[in-house]
């Protein structure tokens, strides 16, 4: 089965494409600042996907970055030719897959699925249409780190899956930054750069099944958007937002609360850019 799986991810990205399983181990990458300077693949190696490219539980996928590396789509305008969720996705990711070093271009309705904990390492996203990333785990941790996303009208990343607080009396006073493995469904964004945005960050205000998110912000460089994270009041929301270490540029607000609800309704905003039990920034 493991073998089969190996075969079709090759297939689908290549000769450039180099396909490792996932250790018990984790990988060390050296630690980058965020940049703005999106690569920019030769129009030869763009590849058009017929179908969404699924990547197994546990799997890692590398498309090396040389040469300017791969740039993936779907060969569609956005808004066109839309068969809904993740059928319009470029890459499906299932738990605790990875996807590192790819850029998605404009041709496409939806970027990333993730359909449990995933890692993105070094994706750009030259234009988004709906969503760059969807998350829909509904436990663990989804990093993604370096890499950004231009031209989000609305959200970069949404995410629609649970989780729960995990509370740890010795480390209520640590730094914010350093309580990760705390949190149960939780997101972390951080060496990223995105622009020309409406929001980095959503936590899904109108999903029929609800529950508390959490996302972790640091190290982004945020041009020319209108919010940085959205979060549920309601529902108990945590965006910690490490405002110290970002750079903003007509950014109009950091962090909001809304009113969230199960029913598919619009959302109520409660507060913008204040600090507060859900917004730490």
């Amino acid at each position: 089965m493991l073998h089969s799986s190996l075969i079709v991810a090759t297939t689908l990205f290549g000769v450039l494409a180099k396909v490792v399983f996932a250790a018990p181990a984790v990988a060390q990458h050296a630690k980058r600042s965020p940049t703005c300077d999106f690569p920019n693949p030769s129009p030869a190696s763009n590849s058009v996907l017929p179908t969404p490219s699924r990547i197994p539980a546990g799997m890692t996928v590398n498309a090396p970055m040389s040469a300017g590396g791969r740039r993936y789509g779907r060969g569609v305008k956005c808004g066109e030719k839309k068969e809904g969720g993740e059928k319009d996705a470029v890459f499906i990711l299932e738990a605790n897959a990875t996807l590192e070093n790819a850029v998605i271009g404009a041709d496409q309705n939806k970027g990333v699925y993730c359909l449990g904990s995933c890692t993105l390492r070094n994706i750009w996203f030259e234009d988004v249409c709906e969503e760059a990333i969807i998350i829909k785990q509904e436990s663990g941790t989804s990093t993604i780190i370096d890499g950004g996303a231009k031209g989000a009208s609305d959200n970069v990343v949404q995410h629609n899956g649970g989780g729960r607080f995990s509370p740890n009396r010795k480390a209520r006073c640590a730094p914010m930054l350093i309580r990760p493995n705390l949190y149960v469904g939780l997101v972390q964004i951080s060496s990223y750069c995105v622009q020309d945005f409406g929001k980095l960050y959503r936590s899904c205000s109108n999903c029929k099944s609800q529950t508390k998110r959490q996302v972790i912000i640091s190290q982004v460089i945020a041009r020319n958007g209108k919010l940085l994270a959205s979060v549920n009041a309601n529902y108990g929301d945590v965006a910690t937002i490490d405002t110290k270490s970002n750079s903003y540029t007509g950014v109009n607000h950091v962090c909001n609360t809304v009113l969230g609800n199960n029913s598919g309704g619009e959302s109520t905003t409660l507060s913008r850019n204040r600090v507060n039990a859900h917004c730490d920034f």
